[in-house]
This record gives structure tokens, C-alpha cells and sequence, in this order.
């Protein structure tokens, strides 16, 4: 069975990362381009060697591909993934899952009910150093997991700045941008939930229109676990990095927030210091290659709907706690503001 699929958006991810992600499984095809610009659309499968081009959303719904790929602005998320959902198609889509949670739940029901594939493409849980440390948690090597620390503070290239710096509307700003993966990687490692988080937005000179390009966040989770992740745009010399540490040992990563398989994991014990290996497997293309085996019923996405809308709750628990002043709370059932 060949899994052909649908771009929603001419974007740059999808040029750079998911085309050749698509085209790296035996039964992926990257079959439609849909962007509003019909000039975009066309000059984009032309230089990225897709067969059809479209300018409207029905055009490329009705095109006989089986899935789609939601890579547009945020606000536009969930009107498309809705109709694609309509029409019978599979969703991979990427991260925030919509504006807001609520706006996520309505796809994942939407989803349910239509016996459709829907994923949120939080790539990091694909990258093998995270797996790694997941394990290494998991399998007790560090004991009970005390604290932890994410350095995910970078420098906005000024291709992908646009939108993200200067329109609210469209789910500009850090916290959307970055807070909500950092949020999702830590859940995926810890194999725990946040429950409260506290936050400091700041302008640190790039975002404009009353958007934050730099975040603190103070994390408390379900076990009692505290833990530290700094969001930014505007670093340009910072290195990324996931500390963990336990009763027992502690994991320190050093570039390893990023979208390609790179960075290394420290295991520190009371034993000495251990290299951990992982595979350096392409994220996205992992990310697809379990995505199909959803379609094929045989297993989840890396990242499904329901991850998107924890993620996406704890984003919006931290904008709110920075406009307010005060720790919010999130209900650790369904990841849903108290």
C-alpha cells in the first residue's frame, strides 16, 4: 500500500525535513502541493519535484491522496485539519495542534470519530538522545527523578521570522514556538505530566506587536519533580541542552533540542561517567515511518492528538501564568487548565 500525501502549506519544514522524510519510505509519495499563492504552489513542486500543485484546499483534498501534512500558521490549523478530517484523510500536523486546547480537543474527537490517523509533529520525541534518556530514567540508572533543566534558547533564523515575531493572531511568539515542544519533551522523557507551571515572558528586541521572544518556566510534575526550561529567539551564541537529575545519577545532554540527530548524553554516577549510545536516525523520518504503521493500525504516532493538546494546555497554562503573576495550575487528567 502506497501512503500518498498532501502538503497543506508551501513551507520551509516541509522543504527542508518532511519531503525527503515522506520519500525515505518504501510506501510514502509526496503526491499534492497546496499553498494560497497559486505562483508559490506551482514554483514549489517544481523545485521540490511534486507532481501536482493546487491553490485551494478542496483541490487538494480531492486529489486521491490518503494523508496530509498541516505545516501553515498556527490560526489555520483547525479549520484544515477539520476538513481533511471530513474528507476522510489522515493528519499529521504540526505543533501548536491549533490557537488553543480547546480547539485541539475538537480534532481529536473529530479524529475518533471519523477513524482517522491524527498526530502532532513533535519531532523531538523522535531524536535518539531523548529515547536514550527515557530509557536510562526508566530502567532506574539515575533513581528517582529530582530535578530537571531544558536550555532551548535560540537564535530565530531571519527566513523563519515573519509571522512568529510580529501577528498574535496567528499564534506568534515563543511560548507557542518553542515552550510547547520543551513541554511535550519533557512529558515524553520523564514519563510524567506537569501539573503548575510559572512563568516570565520578556521582548528582548525581536518580537514586536505585544509577542514574547524569551521565556523562563518553572515546572512542578505529578511526582514531585521540579524542572527549568529557557525558551528564546534571540541567542544567538547559546547552545541547547536536557539535564536530568536523580537520587542516584544524573543525564547531561548537550545540543540535542534540534531538528537533526546530533548532541551526546552524559550518564554521571556514582560509578563514573558513561557515554550513552543512541541512533542517529533522521527525526521526521522515523516520525513518518510510525505514523504509517498508525494508518496500518499497528501502533500510535510518535506524537498523537492527545500529546498535542497536553503540550498545547501547558503553553497556554504558562502564557497565562506570565500575564498574571502567579503559578497556574493543570489538571493532570486530560491536561486541561484549572
Amino acid at each position: 500500500m502506497s501512503v500518498k500525501w498532501g502538503l497543506i502549506g508551501a513551507s520551509t519544514i516541509a522543504r527542508q525535513f518532511m519531503i525527503n522524510a515522506i520519500r525515505a519510505q518504501e510506501d510514502g509519495e509526496v503526491a499534492t502541493v497546496m499553498s494560497s499563492s497559486p505562483e508559490r504552489a506551482t514554483a514549489y513542486a517544481r523545485e521540490n519535484g511534486i507532481p501536482a500543485a493546487v491553490s485551494s484546499l478542496d483541490a487538494l483534498l480531492g486529489s486521491g491522496i490518503d494523508a496530509v501534512y498541516i505545516s501553515t500558521t498556527n490560526e489555520l490549523h483547525l479549520e484544515q485539519a477539520l476538513a481533511a478530517i471530513k474528507a476522510g484523510k489522515h493528519v499529521l500536523c504540526e505543533k501548536p495542534l491549533a490557537l488553543t486546547s480547546a480547539e485541539a480537543r475538537k480534532m481529536v474527537a473529530a479524529a475518533s470519530a471519523a477513524g482517522v490517523v491524527l498526530g502532532t509533529n513533535h519531532h523531538l520525541r523522535n531524536a535518539g538522545a531523548h529515547r536514550a534518556m527515557r530509557d536510562a530514567i526508566a530502567t532506574g540508572r539515575i533513581g528517582k527523578p529530582i530535578a530537571a533543566r531544558v536550555f532551548h534558547s535560540v537564535y530565530l533564523p531571519e527566513n523563519l521570522q515573519g509571522w512568529r515575531i510580529t501577528k498574535p493572531e496567528a499564534g506568534g511568539g515563543v511560548v507557542l514556538d518553542i515552550t510547547v515542544h520543551d513541554a511535550d519533551t519533557l512529558r515524553f522523557v520523564l514519563g510524567d505530566d506537569p501539573v503548575e507551571v510559572s512563568t516570565f515572558t520578556q521582548a528582548a528586541g525581536m518580537a514586536g506587536s505585544g509577542l514574547e521572544d524569551g521565556a523562563m518556566c518553572i515546572w512542578r510534575f505529578k511526582s514531585g519533580l521540579i524542572a527549568q526550561s529557557h525558551e528564546g529567539f534571540t541567542t544567538k551564541f547559546a547552545g541547547t541542552g536536557f539535564e536530568v537529575h536523580g537520587s542516584e545519577g544524573s543525564l547531561i545532554a548537550g545540543n540535542v533540542m534540534t531538528q537533526k540527530p546530533d548532541g551526546s548524553v552524559l550518564l554521571r554516577t556514582a560509578k563514573g561517567e558513561e557515554q550513552l549510545s543512541f541512533d542517529r536516525e533522521d527525526l521526521y523520518v522515523r516520525s513518518v515511518r510510525q505514523f504509517h504503521a498508525a494508518i496500518l493500525g499497528k501502533g500510535r504516532p510518535a506524537a498523537t492528538g492527545e500529546d498535542g493538546i497536553w503540550s498545547l494546555t501547558a503553553a497556554e497554562a504558562a502564557l497565562q501564568s506570565a500575564s498574571s503573576g502567579k503559578a497556574v495550575k493543570i489538571d493532570p487528567k486530560l491536561g486541561s487548565l484549572k
